[in-house]
């Protein structure tokens, strides 16, 4: 039963990062990943602050490219 879930939760994780890099948005299990092998020192973002921060970066927050 545990092999089974185990499984599941691996399926899962595969599926939950395809699926941020189809509509563009980048992992945070990847992104704590990277923080934990070359900043081990530093705490990583929240993971609500690492896409409000994403989401900063692809579509520029507070600017306004209308006319």
């Amino acid at each position: 039963m545990m092999q089974i879930l185990s499984k599941i939760a691996a399926f899962y994780k595969r599926i939950d990062r395809f699926s941020h890099l189809l509509v563009g948005m980048p992992s945070y299990d990847k992104y704590v990943e990277y923080m934990q092998k070359f900043h081990p020192n530093q705490s990583p973002l929240s993971q609500r602050e690492f896409f409000k921060e994403a989401l900063e970066k692809k579509y520029g927050a507070g600017s306004s490219k209308c006319c």
